[in-house]
């Protein structure tokens, strides 16, 4: 019974990082008002997101953050999925003075959708 169990959520299993990516790429939608994952595509209101995770909070070239995110770079903060999960979550209060005027993702699962989508430039 259980191997049969097993059997039955395997297509199921299977198919989650599909819908996670999917899920992902549908959360992005109204971040590319101000965002780009084109690494050649500038002069958005907001930074270009190509690369994000790995790279030093506040340093896409050219781009003019608000004191807040220089102050982070400063600090020598990185991007990775914990901290671009953080962030989605609530961005005013991770970094007080962001000029982004983003309410945050209440839904755990969608924010992490989201951070993984930016995470994995493979999915796009």
């Amino acid at each position: 019974m259980k191997l049969l169990f097993g059997l039955l959520l395997l297509p199921m299993l299977a198919s989650a990082p599909a819908l996670a990516e999917e899920d992902g790429a549908r959360l992005f939608t109204p971040c590319r008002a101000c965002h780009s994952l084109d690494p050649a595509e500038r002069g958005l209101p907001g930074p270009n997101l190509s690369g994000v995770v790995g790279r030093a909070v506040g340093s896409d070239p050219g781009f003019d953050y608000s004191p807040a995110l220089r102050k982070a770079r400063g600090n020598g903060l990185r991007w990775d999925t914990p901290r671009l999960e953080a962030f989605l979550a609530d961005p005013a209060e991770m970094f007080p003075g962001l000029w982004m005027s983003m309410r945050g993702i209440e839904d755990a699962t969608e924010r992490m959708a989201l951070a993984q989508f930016l995470a994995n430039p493979a999915s796009r």
